[in-house]
């Protein structure tokens, strides 16, 4: 894979999140996650710690916040649902100013937007540190299904191409005086769209046919990278371990309260 595909998401640095091996920061994402999600959602404390240390994170990677955080618009479709929560959910209902909130559905939205917030910014932090050709070889390192991370390996690699496809499709239309704001204008879009997938799919079957007359067997030779050491382990496990602590200690008080 080149090394110009997932620029935008990716940011060069040497910093001691950076030099962490792809597979390592994946596993110490999954574990923060977990421990994110398994957290009660009553505990604000624990989201609190969750956050600090995400933060502690983010400075030591030296990845400014004027870049993760606009990033976060990932996280817009489901900021529009927990929105939403209060006032579609049943049961109880409490009073706020003159609306009438269901109690279940304010937790609801408490839970979804603070677990979402900083499962999305530790996402974001991994790939901002980690390089798509990176990553690729950490998912093979952790052995997941090769067909699988085979497939991630070419999705990278030609998504620029397909987005650089849709962008001239676009410019085609607007030179045309295509404007698209109104209904009226979704035959037009669905026909682009019907376009594009033809053109990738026959531009895929190409390659592959490329691929074949090199002796292609079924088989990327992707590169897993050298087993990580131990103190790349302990150094990337510091926060998730932290993280798992707490929703275990959060857990436990809610047992018992």
């Amino acid at each position: 894979m080149g090394g110009h595909h997932g620029r935008t998401l990716h940011v060069a640095g040497a910093s001691a999140v950076h030099r962490l091996p792809a597979h390592v920061k994946v596993v110490a994402l999954l574990v923060f996650v977990g421990a994110v999600v398994a957290t009660p959602r009553e505990a604000f404390w624990a989201y609190g710690l969750h956050a600090l240390g995400l933060l502690v994170a983010i400075v030591v990677s030296t990845v400014p916040f004027r870049v993760l955080l606009p990033r976060l618009v990932i996280e817009v479709p489901f900021v529009v649902f927990a929105l939403l929560m209060p006032f579609v959910a049943v049961g109880p209902r409490t009073q706020v100013g003159p609306l009438a909130l269901s109690i279940a559905g304010l937790w609801g939205a408490w839970a979804l937007l603070a677990k979402g917030t900083l499962g999305a910014l530790a996402s974001l932090l991994l790939a901002a540190t980690t390089s798509p050709t990176e990553l690729v070889g950490g998912l093979a390192r952790l052995r997941l299904p090769r067909r699988l991370v085979e497939i991630l390996a070419f999705m990278i690699r030609y998504l620029d191409v397909v987005t650089g496809e849709l962008r001239r499709m676009r410019i085609a239309r607007e030179s045309r005086g295509f404007a698209g704001r109104s209904l009226a204008a979704w035959p037009v879009v669905a026909s682009s769209a019907g376009a594009l997938f033809i053109r990738s799919f026959e531009r895929g079957e190409r390659v592959h046919l490329a691929m074949l007359s090199r002796r292609y067997t079924g088989d990327l030779h992707l590169g897993a990278g050298a087993e990580a050491p131990q103190a790349a382990w302990v150094r990337a496990l510091a926060l998730p371990s932290v993280a798992a602590l707490v929703a275990v200690i959060a857990l436990g008080t809610g047992v018992w309260a």
